[in-house]
């Protein structure tokens, strides 16, 4: 097992040396942030002041070999705007993205593991194509469209959730309800499909020919099985969510790591972004590594092939 978590790391710090220069050469073509940071009228002296304050006068090559000395000490420079640590800004707000996708998986295992029991129980039965004709319906709705409608209908119209903040309970409401509909789709899709093969399968007609119930058939013998391809698509899901959570953030003004990646893209704060996309990529390859750990204490087939 050791080996095999050992590989993953080495096999992700490719993918992060990329996310390390991409995002310093990306970040530079949002534009000069001397033009957004000085009026109109500051002279050309002014200007050379401010760029070699913030080290924007020397070449790009020089800015990258700054930047990724600093990332090896564990700087990521200062907030141009606010002046604060980008590390301290990023970490600050990573919480509250991390608490979002947390909910909204737990909430949509939840629901999937029952409705997708519950439909593999009866195949073909109209339980099981009303719960199949909504969960593809769900997982087919962008989660933009989504949270403009909720905000549309349930703030606007009707006038009982908030449209922003986090300041109540019912400010958790659409954003997790965003996030949630996609989620729970896939995985009622997944755990449907492997239920169904779980329950034909002979070690459940043993069970049954043995005397066990209905219920301890579907959770101690089928759903345990089933668990492998749920876990990974949940992992993946998981990953998704935390990768993906920009858009929702910004519609909600949720005070998470999507919503500083925006403000810091609009205000080309060059070392909040960088630090907040890097934050971003390390968490994602924690958690692949999490969910092929796993995959492989679920999959004995995984672990002897991690032997190898």
């Amino acid at each position: 097992m050791f080996a095999f978590l050992r590989r993953r790391v080495y096999t992700s710090l490719v993918p992060l040396l990329v996310v390390l220069f991409g995002v310093f050469l990306l970040a530079r073509l949002t534009g000069d942030p001397t033009n957004l940071y000085l009026p109109v009228s500051a002279t050309p002296d002014q200007r050379a002041e401010f760029a070699a304050e913030n080290g924007l006068d020397k070449p790009v090559l020089s800015q990258m070999v700054d930047y990724l000395s600093g990332v090896a000490h564990l700087d990521f420079g200062e907030s141009l705007r606010t002046g604060e640590s980008a590390a301290t800004m990023a970490l600050r707000a990573f919480p509250a993205t991390l608490q979002l996708a947390f909910f909204t998986m737990l909430l949509a295992i939840i629901g999937a593991v029952v409705i997708g029991c519950w439909a593999a129980y009866r195949p073909n039965s109209l339980a099981d194509r009303i719960s199949s004709l909504l969960s593809m319906t769900a997982a087919s709705i962008p989660d933009f469209w989504f949270a403009i409608t909720g905000v549309w209908i349930f703030a606007v119209v009707l006038g009982v959730l908030p449209t922003s903040g986090t300041g109540s309970a019912l400010s958790w409401i659409l954003p997790i309800a965003t996030l949630l509909i996609r989620p729970l789709g896939v995985l009622t899709q997944v755990v449907r499909g492997a239920m169904v093969s779980a329950l034909s399968a002979p070690y459940v007609r043993l069970a049954r020919s043995k005397g066990a119930g209905d219920l301890r058939v579907v959770t101690h013998h089928a759903l345990r099985n089933a668990a492998a391809p749920a876990l990974t698509v949940a992992g993946d899901l998981t990953v998704g969510l935390v990768n993906g959570a920009v858009v929702v953030e910004a519609i909600f003004g949720w005070p998470g790591i999507g919503k500083l990646m925006i403000d810091a893209i609009l205000q080309r704060d060059f070392a909040v972004l960088q630090a907040a996309v890097l934050l971003t990529a390390v968490s994602i390859f924690v958690l692949n590594i999490l969910i092929d750990a796993g995959y492989a204490l679920l999959d004995a087939r995984v672990r002897e092939k991690s032997k190898v």
